[in-house]
């Protein structure tokens, strides 16, 4: 038996770039439901580090100009759909982390605006 995802944000057949965030409550994404929207990204990961879980990835760029761009529109990502990553930022690369607190874990919004940044690189 398949399990649907809670929330949803769109039509089944909607890319995840093209929903948009919902403010999201109950309990976190399954393991299983987190796997197969994680097969719709490109290299992202999912790291549990104690109690935490978050999706996470590491973007590469050739100088700080690029990075801080990229920053940026993460940012207006992260401002336009009001869900909000931490950032660790260093001169050539951005570390990108989602998670969703009000749930304790990974929500639908961190696969859609980790699919959103995805698309800013494509």
């Amino acid at each position: 038996m398949t399990s649907s995802l809670p929330h949803p944000t769109g039509p089944a057949n909607t890319p995840l770039c093209a929903q948009r965030c919902s403010h999201q409550t109950g309990p976190a994404l399954t393991d299983e439901q987190a796997a197969r929207l994680l097969e719709q990204l490109t290299a992202w990961t999912i790291e549990r580090e104690g109690d935490a879980v978050v999706l996470t990835r590491t973007h590469s760029f050739p100088d700080f100009h690029r990075t801080m761009a990229f920053v940026n529109a993460v940012a207006w990502i992260a401002h336009e759909q009001d869900h909000h990553p931490d950032l660790l930022v260093a001169y050539s690369r951005c570390t990108v982390n989602w998670s969703t607190h009000s749930v304790g874990g990974l929500s639908i919004n961190d696969f859609i605006c980790a699919a959103r940044v995805d698309a800013l690189l494509a």
